[in-house]
C-alpha cells in the first residue's frame, strides 16, 4: 500500500497544476455555419466513447477548407492528471494572435495506478483526434493544415503524433518543455520529484519497468526515435531550472532535429522552472506565432 501511495505521489508532482476532468457525456451535435461567414464554438465534442475523449472546438469566421489552419492543443500534466481547461487560457491568446487558425482543445484518457488505462492508450487517442479532425475537415470547413502545440506531457505526445504517424501529416509542432527520451528520463531523473519508478509506472504500467526490462516499451514511447528526413517543423522550449523535465530532454531533441535537416528552433529561459509564466510566456507566443507565419503555408 506505501509503495501504490508513494508512486502516484511522484506521478502527480510531474506537472505544474493539474484539474480533475468534469466533462459532459453528451456531446453536442455538430452545426455547421454557412461557409466563410460565422465563427462557431462547439464544447465537450466527442471524438471517442470514453468520458475523457472530448474536445472543445473554435472555429473562425471566413473559413475555407483550403486556407483555415489547424492547431490542436494537448495539456500536460504527467499523463495521469490535467484537463483540457488547463490550456484554456493559452487557446485565447492564440486565438487573438492567430485569427484564422481553428482551435482544437483535447482531453484524453488518463493513466493512474487506480484506473489501469496505461500508456500508450494517451498517444492512441491523440492519433484518435487528430484522425477524426481530419475526417470532418468538410463538415469544419478547415484545410490539412495541421499544427500541434503541447505542455509537458502534452508535448510528448504532441511530438510523438507529429514524427510517429504519417498521416494526417503534420505542418508543425510547438513543443513545450517535452519530454523525448524515456529511457534517459528513467535513467536522468530532473530531481528527486521524478523518480525511475514514477516513470516506469507511466511508461509501461509497472513501478518496476526498466529500461532493460522493457526497452521496446521505452523506445516506441520517445519521440526522438521516429525523428527522420521528413519530420515536422519543431519549435521547442524549455526553462533551464526545470525540476522535472531536463533540458537536455530537449537539446538531444534539437540536435536530432539538425542532423535530420529539419527545421528547427529551440528556446531556452536559463532561470525558469517548469510551466513559466509572466515575460518568459510572451516571449514563447510571440516566437511560436513567428515560427508558424514561417513554417506553416
Amino acid at each position: 500500500m506505501k509503495l501504490r501511495i508513494l508512486i502516484y505521489t511522484a506521478i502527480t508532482v510531474l506537472l505544474f497544476s493539474c484539474k480533475k476532468s468534469n466533462v459532459d457525456p453528451v456531446a453536442p451535435p455538430i452545426v455547421q455555419p454557412p461557409i466563410g461567414i460565422a465563427s462557431s464554438s462547439l464544447t465537450n465534442v466527442a471524438y471517442g466513447t470514453d468520458a475523457l475523449q472530448k474536445m472543445d472546438v473554435f472555429l473562425p469566421a471566413n473559413r475555407t477548407t483550403t486556407t483555415t489552419k489547424v492547431m490542436i492543443v494537448i495539456h500536460g500534466g504527467g499523463w495521469s492528471l490535467g484537463d483540457k481547461s488547463d490550456m484554456a487560457a493559452y487557446v485565447e491568446i492564440l486565438k487573438a494572435r492567430l485569427p484564422d487558425y481553428a482551435f482544437f482543445n483535447i482531453n484524453y484518457r488518463l493513466t493512474s495506478v487506480a484506473n489501469s488505462i496505461p500508456f500508450p492508450a494517451q498517444e492512441l487517442d491523440v492519433k484518435a483526434v487528430t484522425d477524426f479532425i481530419n475526417s470532418k475537415r468538410a463538415d469544419y470547413i478547415i484545410s490539412d493544415k495541421f499544427v500541434l502545440l503541447g505542455a509537458s506531457a502534452g508535448a510528448h505526445l504532441a511530438l510523438l503524433q507529429a514524427y510517429k504517424y504519417a498521416t494526417p501529416k503534420i505542418k508543425a509542432v510547438v513543443d513545450l518543455y517535452g519530454p523525448t527520451d524515456m529511457p534517459d528520463m528513467y535513467t536522468n531523473p530532473a530531481s528527486t520529484f521524478v523518480t525511475p519508478t514514477s516513470i516506469a509506472f507511466i511508461v509501461t504500467g509497472n513501478p518496476f519497468g526498466t529500461p532493460a526490462l522493457f526497452p521496446t516499451m521505452y523506445n516506441s514511447s520517445s519521440p526522438i526515435n521516429y525523428v527522420s528526413s521528413i519530420s515536422a517543423p519543431t519549435i521547442i522550449f524549455h526553462g533551464g531550472a526545470d525540476s522535472l523535465v531536463r533540458p537536455t530532454q530537449s537539446t538531444r531533441l534539437i540536435t536530432k532535429l539538425a542532423q535530420n535537416s529539419i527545421v528547427n528552433q529551440y528556446v531556452l529561459y536559463p532561470l525558469e522552472g517548469h510551466a513559466y509564466l509572466g515575460a518568459s510566456l510572451n516571449d514563447t507566443f510571440d516566437k511560436t506565432i513567428a515560427f508558424l507565419h514561417t513554417n506553416v503555408q
